[in-house]
């Protein structure tokens, strides 16, 4: 029962996860009511549940190496401040990754318990933050061109068209949940695989361990998400950035799932290496970002006139933001956790006894030492040189005043920069709400102005009807 209070935060990741990136694979053809919201619904929790049970081991290898978080209330505090950031962004109406959440608040943990931040597997995720957008819209731009070509040469009738396309979208968004499972299911249990080892199941024909047991809880809380609360993420996405046909909602959806697949696959990423290439980087990745990327390559490709530039500005935002939010977000909680409750998050965390300890370090390498000196204290009182032992008595409660003075200065060190974060974090929430709220207004203004210029229309065409 412990356990699964501890994976309650987990658990909240995964279905906000579920509630908003089901609708990156299912949300047009729901939206354009080309499927039904049940029937997408059903295939995305199927798909999902595969796709981090058999292939999502890849991308948790390389967030555990950017941070080793061992203990349960350590990957309990991790999992929240990724959640609430998640959550938060959310109702600000503000573009949000849970992969970007999850890295944030594991560095976040690094820097509260001491731990050294990997650079080399954070460039690579940071990396493919930005890679992975561009492939999207690489894949997209020559997906579409495949598609339209087809569509001309083969003359097929209309009514076979719109069922190709169901059937196409159906099939497409099964290989996208799966890919997204695969992919992403690190972000919401990879924390948890250190820190919980539950007892391997034997199954007759396969062995579930316990890093498959804890990818197949978290994908049932993605499949939750998607039943519960997807649906009118669905109904009213495939519109925000720019207007989708139905066969470019499919390019869209399968540019995704590739990309998603490419970086979570280890068969693939091994017949790289066998071939002389590099590794593909199996790292968690966004999936909105890369739906975004894919809209993007096909918007440019059509010209460019149709593409909602504005959003881009929200978007950048949200990338640098989700990170730093979290991480900050992580290191508060983490502090409280410790420090309050009395949990250990693991490491050297931030607080008095790591001051101790740093002080303790700074005594030995000075020669003074507290039990040497009790022993000094005693030989000297042995030989009867009272004036001595006084000496060593006096330097010795010099020592303990040092230290007191010492954890006081830097007590107070820490403190002063905690508020400072604060201050830096609420700036830079009031920033994004206002960048929000500009972006209302703008978009207030166009709708105003479309109604007045239906209005100027609607009576120009009565005017010429009057006339005729």
């Amino acid at each position: 029962m412990i356990i699964l209070f501890y994976l309650s935060s987990g658990l909240f990741l995964g279905w906000s996860l579920g509630a908003n990136d089901a609708s990156n694979i299912f949300g047009t053809a729901v939206g354009s009511r080309m499927v039904k919201f049940r029937t997408a619904a059903i295939i995305a929790s199927i798909f999902v549940i595969l796709g981090a049970v058999v292939q999502g081991a890849g991308a948790n290898h390389t967030l555990g190496k950017l941070g080793n978080v061992s203990t349960l209330a350590a990957a309990f505090t991790v999992a929240l401040s990724a959640a609430l950031t998640v959550y938060w962004m959310t109702r600000l109406k503000l573009p949000v990754s849970t992969s970007q959440a999850i890295v944030g608040s594991i560095i976040g943990w690094n820097f509260y318990t001491n731990n050294p931040t990997d650079l080399q597997t954070l460039t690579k995720i940071v990396t493919t933050w930005v890679s992975g957008p561009i492939l999207g819209g690489i894949f997209a731009v020559l997906l579409y061109m495949l598609v339209k070509l087809i569509m001309r040469k083969s003359r097929v009738h209309l009514l076979y068209v719109d069922a190709y396309i169901r059937y196409g979208l159906i099939i497409v968004g099964a290989f996208g949940a799966y890919s997204l499972g695969a992919n992403n299911i690190a972000n919401v249990m990879g924390v948890f695989t250190n820190a919980i080892h539950l007892p391997t199941i034997d199954l007759f024909i396969v062995q579930v361990e316990s890093t498959q047991q804890l990818f197949f809880i978290g994908s049932l809380a993605i499949a939750v998400g998607i039943i519960t609360y997807s649906k009118r993420v669905m109904e009213t996405v495939g519109n925000t950035l720019m207007p989708l046909s139905p066969e470019a909602a499919i390019v869209v959806v399968l540019s995704q799932a590739l990309v998603l697949f490419i970086f979570s696959s280890q068969g693939l990423s091994d017949a790289f290496v066998s071939i002389g290439l590099p590794p593909i980087p199996l790292v968690p990745v966004s999936s909105s970002q890369i739906v975004i990327g894919s809209i993007i390559g096909i918007g440019l490709y059509k010209g460019g006139k149709e593409i909602k530039y504005n959003i881009l500005g929200s978007i950048s935002l949200g990338w640098v933001a989700t990170p730093i939010l979290s991480g900050l977000l992580a290191f508060f909680l983490l502090f409280f956790v410790n420090n309050v409750f009395q949990k250990d998050v693991g490491g050297t965390p931030v607080g008095l006894e790591r001051i101790k300890n740093n002080f303790s370090i700074k005594q030995e390498n000075q020669g003074i030492d507290s039990l040497k000196t009790v022993q000094y204290i005693d030989s000297v009182a042995v030989q009867g040189n009272e004036s001595q032992k006084d000496a060593v008595v006096v330097k010795n409660v010099k020592n303990q005043e040092n230290l007191s003075a010492y954890d006081d200065s830097h007590t107070f060190a820490y403190w002063t920069i905690i508020v400072m974060l604060l201050i830096g974090a609420s700036i830079l929430l009031f920033y994004l709400h206002a960048v929000r709220e500009k972006f209302k207004d703008k978009e207030i203004d166009f709708k105003s102005l479309e109604r007045k210029y239906r209005k100027k229309v609607s009576l120009l065409e009565q005017n010429v009807q009057e006339t005729i």
